[in-house]
């Protein structure tokens, strides 16, 4: 069985963060976008604070993509590049390309 990516966890968490304070702001009767912003705050701070682990683990995933030795080399890549250059416009005899 497959684990699931760190940026599934990270972003359920966050939102899991964000979400209980509103929800118990709101029953608690507070006006709601009073409830939304100190539900964001508290979401901002505990996320800094508590999710340090899955935040770098996130950062450093999306590094090694960013920055491969090699890029991704896709299988069909000449073959489309084929059918493109066999399908572009032949020149115009004054030397221009037809749109």
């Amino acid at each position: 069985m497959k684990s699931v990516p760190v940026w599934i966890w990270f972003t359920a968490l966050r939102i899991l963060v964000f979400a209980v304070p509103l929800a118990v702001l709101l029953i608690a009767g507070v006006p709601g976008w009073i409830a939304a912003l100190v539900a964001a705050v508290f979401g901002l701070s505990a996320s800094l604070i508590f999710l340090r682990r899955p935040r770098e683990s996130m950062a450093s995933d999306l590094y090694a993509v960013r920055h491969r030795e090699t890029p991704a080399v896709h299988e069909d890549d000449a073959d489309e590049d084929a059918a493109i250059d066999a399908a572009s416009p032949a020149a115009d005899a004054d030397g221009a390309k037809r749109d």
